[in-house]
């Protein structure tokens, strides 16, 4: 098996049924331990049931399971969609959890760590239209070093029962056939915008961004002084719904009226999705991927390029290598190409 192995979700790509089995399929090969932190989770409805299922199946073979989950409902951004799943129904399963709380801030990760040698992680949250009607990433890395930078965090998590005490850097892995990856995580940690920023600004070639909302000003103010270069081959896409939440956010406080130009220089090498409107029981199809490609390099993971996401438990991987940067370059003008028109 390649040590290193994406698979993308467009809207509308795929079944939840199929996804959902993907990930119990990982789950299925867990021969001692399964350590889960997970933001959004419907654990007893829809397609991704089968996954609660099978990490109780796994508990009820002799695997050690844990699962932290995010309690905070309503965050005080207004612009960060609340989580779908009721924190109670994830609590409620039958092997050990813990609700992971900060006041104002959220448990964003999306991963599993298996047996201390295999990890799973992205931008995908465990609910159908997750699956189904957003863009995502799905990673998976066969690396016990990686693996152990995401069983500290999970760790610092489990033990706390909060958000703020977490965070780090894990080593430079190299995972073979010319590609490394890195680990990040906030809060405690090293910048995840910051680093986002430096790959764009050292980009000589190609850049390209996928995220919903572009809120960091490291990350804004960086792509826009690209975006002033004609020439320069940047292109990317976001959640236009939630960018126009942003826009009068900014308009409301001075300090960030700088955004907004800086917004409206990057706008026009970016494609937006108009997705609906948060609202309880409404499709969640918003433009989700969470990816910057600098040359050769990517930074994806958990963490919206945004100003706030940095409050948040986030993972990113840093990932450098050509085959893996076309890859995540195509998904991302591919969702470009699709919203071109709106």
């Amino acid at each position: 098996m390649d040590p290193f192995e994406v698979d993308f979700l467009p809207d509308g790509g795929q079944s939840a049924a199929d996804v959902a089995e993907r990930v119990c399929r990982f789950v299925r090969e867990a021969e001692r331990s399964l350590d889960v932190a997970i933001y959004d989770f419907h654990a007893r409805e829809g397609a991704t049931a089968a996954i609660a299922d099978a990490l109780e199946e796994a508990a009820g073979r002799g695997v050690a399971v844990r699962v932290a989950f995010n309690v905070e409902r309503q965050p005080a951004r207004s612009h960060v969609v609340p989580m779908a799943a009721a924190p109670e129904v994830i609590d409620g399963l039958d092997v050990p959890t813990k609700g992971i709380h900060d006041q104002g801030s959220l448990m964003h990760h999306k991963y599993i760590v298996r047996d201390a040698v295999a990890v799973w992680t992205g931008s995908t949250n465990w609910t159908d239209d997750a699956f189904t009607r957003e863009e995502n990433a799905l990673i998976r890395v066969d690396d016990p070093q990686v693996a152990a930078a995401y069983a500290e965090n999970f760790t610092q998590l489990w033990d706390h029962g909060s958000i703020e005490p977490s965070g780090g850097i894990g080593p430079v892995v190299d995972l073979g056939n010319g590609v490394t990856a890195q680990p990040l995580f906030s809060p405690r940690g090293p910048s995840l915008a910051h680093r986002a920023a430096e790959r764009i600004g050292a980009a000589r070639h190609r850049v390209r961004v996928a995220s919903p909302v572009y809120t960091s000003g490291a990350v804004l103010g960086t792509l826009a002084e690209l975006a002033g270069r004609k020439a320069f081959d940047l292109r990317g896409a976001y959640d236009a719904t939630q960018m126009v939440q942003v826009e009068g956010q900014w308009r409301d406080w001075p300090p960030n009226h700088w955004k907004i130009e800086a917004w409206h220089a990057l706008r026009p090498r970016l494609e937006g999705k108009t997705t609906t409107p948060f609202a309880p029981g409404a499709v969640h199809d918003y433009m989700h991927a969470k990816i910057v490609v600098a040359d050769d390099e990517v930074v994806t993971g958990s963490y919206n390029l945004s100003h706030g996401g940095e409050e948040n438990a986030e993972n990113v991987l840093h990932i450098t290598g050509e085959t893996v940067a076309v890859r995540f370059a195509a998904f991302v003008d591919q969702i470009a190409d699709r919203y071109r028109a709106s």
